[in-house]
């Protein structure tokens, strides 16, 4: 279908609520959408001038016809919007990972002696199930701390199967099993102290405490010491295990708190289960969002795809940053759970505290995961999408003059490829044709030696770059432009223009667009770096030229002092004014006399013309 057509589809369909699904030429979906009114959100999509971001327009372009689902509410669409997401699969959509939940664990209680085990899901297998907890990984830390402190096997091992076919394992050895493998403790000690186990993931620490103290007693005054040790040691294990493990209470989480990170390489959202204020659980999924798509946008197509294919959900939610239609949200996440769910976003206090907490997880995962060449990568993307490049710049060549006053002025050429800069490939100017100070002048001198030496066939100056800084504003760009122009050449040129600070703000072009670069962070520091190392490689060539200009206006105009006197005389008087203010006999003693002599002369002379001047002035 052409534009037209597709503009005129979209103008016909009803103001409904309902899903669109766009396809490509071959009748692949590549996005998948939900609107409170069909006419109005999908014809938007095809407007003349609608004001899209980077990856809408590149979905519309290669959009060739599309479907809709007409639903009776935005609640329904919201489902129906997550369903076709997770069949589909489409490209322009944010997608995550399938077949996420929460864990539970199941005790086996028909076998002899029951066997606890983590499941996603509970089924109607005879089973008893525990949870569901917040997190997997922690969830078996705690069943596994569970059995510890009673003593229960944690091993492959089946029972009575097994039992007297092996050796015991290495817990009971370390005091972590009883070896009920070896037949005793027998089936009933394994049974009562699961149940102590089913206590203690209900919560009911203080239930179980207190019948193994009380057992502890009896024991004692029995004088069953070992077995009174024994059950002091279960009692400690278990006070342990409440101050420090935290998911050992089985009920569902009570809230999840939200983070989101939007990264210019990848994404991430983490999310702390919570249960009664403690912490039972963290989730985070690393994903990956192009640059302009916004954290508001993100987080409901998120929120669906987490939670409407699990099985249980938490009785809040707090989020991070507020999203478009909440109360729908709720609605439909009440529906999926049979009981209310509660979407908040705090705003201050210990709430928001966790917010923030939520967010550096999420940020630290994501950073974690992304390597150097992928930031690199991007960075060097975002800069050629700021600046028009059709590529992202694999060279760039950026310039700067340095001088002080009429004298030593002098210009650097710093190259960077990606973003590291290479130090082999820089060039430094001494300017030639001026003898006084014109920056506009001095870039046009440098860069037509630059271009003709590479014009000439000179290695050292190829290849051309694909973008060009320099330091200044748009006259300065306007030179360079100019120059290229001579050259027939037409390569992209912009100026670093600076602020109070002395930090690179903004680029600009010749004509005087300027392109701000302190919204993205990655590009900014780059764009500083190149400009202070470029600045940086120019002031020392500026200040070794003036240097050694200093040094041969005192010397090297000397009559037979060469190199090698002149480097005698500063190696034994250290500066030229105790070289000028010593004797022609101390002289001596370091060069020749003849030589002694000249230098004496050269400097009392000097001295000389200086008071004769000073007379005629006054």
């Amino acid at each position: 279908m052409t534009k037209q057509e597709l503009k005129e589809k979209a103008n016909g369909l009803p103001l409904s609520p309902g899903v669109y699904i766009m396809m490509d030429v071959q009748g692949t979906v590549i996005y998948v959408g939900k609107a409170k009114k069909l006419k109005n959100r999908v014809s938007q999509y095809f407007q003349d001038n609608a004001g899209h971001n980077e990856k809408t327009r590149r979905m519309v372009s290669r959009v060739d016809h599309f479907d809709t689902i007409i639903a009776s509410s935005e609640f329904e669409a919201l489902i129906l919007e997550n369903a076709l997401i997770k069949q589909y699969m489409p490209r322009y959509n944010i997608l995550l990972k399938d077949d996420k939940g929460y864990p539970f664990v199941r005790l086996t209680v028909q076998e002899e002696y029951p066997v606890f085990s983590l499941s996603n899901t509970v089924r109607e297998d005879g089973a008893k199930y525990f949870g569901p907890y917040g997190g997997r990984s922690e969830t078996r830390a705690a069943l596994n701390a569970v059995c510890g402190a009673l003593r229960l096997p944690t091993c492959r091992r089946k029972f009575p199967r097994d039992i007297g076919k092996e050796r015991p394992c290495l817990n009971f050895h370390m005091g972590r099993c009883d070896g009920f493998c070896c037949g005793t403790p027998g089936k009933e000690e394994h049974r009562r102290r699961i149940d102590q186990a089913v206590l203690l993931l209900t919560g009911k620490v203080k239930q179980v405490t207190a019948a193994l103290t009380e057992e502890m007693t009896a024991e004692a005054e029995a004088l069953h010491f070992e077995r009174a040790a024994a059950l002091r040691d279960q009692i400690a294990a278990i006070d342990v295990l409440s101050k420090k493990q935290k998911v050992i209470a089985g009920a569902m989480p009570q809230t999840d708190i939200w983070g989101l990170y939007r990264g210019d390489v990848k994404s991430c959202y983490a999310v702390l289960h919570y249960r009664d204020g403690q912490l039972t659980g963290r989730e985070t999924e690393v994903f990956s969002a192009r640059m302009d798509e916004k954290a508001e946008e993100m987080l409901p197509l998120l929120l669906a795809q987490y939670y409407l294919s699990r099985s249980a959900l938490p009785r809040e939610i707090w989020l991070p940053l507020p999203i478009e239609d909440p109360d729908t949200m709720e609605q439909a996440l009440s529906q999926h759970a049979a009981s209310r769910v509660l979407v908040r976003i705090p705003k201050r206090g210990e709430k928001a505290d966790l917010i923030r907490l939520a967010n550096r997880n999420a940020q630290e995962e994501a950073e974690r995961v992304t390597s150097e060449a992928e930031r690199v990568s991007k960075t060097l993307e975002l800069l050629a999408r700021m600046t028009g490049l059709a590529h992202p710049p694999r060279r760039m060549e950026s310039y700067d003059i340095s001088n002080t006053g009429s004298s030593d002025i002098v210009a650097s050429m710093v190259v960077y490829e990606g973003a590291r800069p290479k130090k082999s490939a820089y060039r430094k100017f001494h300017i030639k044709s001026l003898s006084a100070p014109d920056d506009y002048r001095s870039m046009e001198e440098v860069l037509t030696r630059r271009l003709q030496r590479f014009v000439d066939g000179d290695e050292k100056f190829a290849p051309l770059p694909d973008l060009f800084l320099i330091d200044g504003g748009a006259a300065h760009a306007a030179v360079a432009e100019t120059v290229l122009a001579r050259f027939g050449l037409h390569l992209p040129v912009f100026g670093m223009v600076k602020d109070d600070r002395h930090r690179t703000r903004a680029l600009i072009t010749a004509r005087g667009h300027e392109i701000g670069i302190q919204a993205s962070e990655p590009v900014f520091a780059l764009i500083g770096q190149i400009q202070e190392e470029t600045h940086r490689f120019a002031v020392t060539y500026h200040h070794q030229r003036h240097t050694k200009n200093a040094y041969h206006s005192a010397l090297d105009d000397v009559p037979g002092i060469g190199p090698a006197r002149k480097k005698q005389l500063l190696k034994a008087f250290g500066t030229i004014r105790a070289i000028r203010e010593a004797d022609e006999e101390a002289l001596a003693r370091v060069v020749p006399s003849a030589a002694a002599r000249a230098v004496w002369q050269h400097f009392h002379e000097q001295i000389q013309e200086t008071t004769e001047d000073e007379s005629t002035c006054e």
